[in-house]
C-alpha cells in the first residue's frame, strides 16, 4: 500500500512539475508580450506626443493659406476688371482713330472722286457735242 501512495504521490509530484513548467513558460510569454506593449506605447508616445501641436500648426498654415488665397483672388478680380477697363478703351480709340481716318479719307476721296466724277461729265459732255456736230 505504501507503494501506491508513493507512486500515487510521485504522479501528483510530476503533474504539479508540469503544471509550474507550464505556468512558468506563460509567465515568460507574458513577461515578453508585456514588454513589447511597453515599447509600442513608448514609441507611439514618441511620435505622437507632438502630433497636437502640429496639427495646430497645420490648421494656421492652412488658415492663413486661404486668407491669403482670398486676397489673391480679390487682386485678380481687380485686374481682371482693369483689363476689361482696357480692353474696352482701347476697342473705343481703335474705333474714333478708324472714324478719323475714315472722314479723312472720305474727304480726300470725296475731292478725287468728285474731280474723276467731274472729268467723267465733261468727257461725256464732249462725247455729245462730237455726236451733235457730226450730224
Amino acid at each position: 500500500m505504501l507503494q501506491i501512495v508513493v507512486g500515487i504521490n510521485i504522479l501528483i509530484s510530476l503533474l504539479c512539475l508540469y503544471v509550474a513548467w507550464r505556468v512558468w513558460k506563460l509567465r515568460r510569454a507574458l513577461a515578453i508580450a508585456a514588454d513589447v506593449v511597453a515599447s509600442f506605447e513608448r514609441n507611439t508616445y514618441l511620435t505622437l506626443h507632438g502630433a497636437p501641436q502640429a496639427i495646430y500648426n497645420g490648421q494656421l498654415g492652412v488658415s492663413g493659406l486661404r486668407d491669403r488665397y482670398q486676397q489673391l483672388d480679390r487682386q485678380l478680380e481687380q485686374v481682371q476688371q482693369v483689363l476689361t477697363v482696357l480692353a474696352l478703351l482701347q476697342r473705343i480709340l481703335r474705333f474714333g482713330v478708324r472714324q478719323r481716318a475714315a472722314s479723312r479719307l472720305s474727304t480726300s476721296a470725296s475731292g478725287v472722286a468728285a474731280s474723276e466724277q467731274q472729268d467723267a461729265v465733261a468727257t461725256k459732255r464732249r462725247a455729245r457735242r462730237s455726236k451733235r456736230l457730226r450730224r
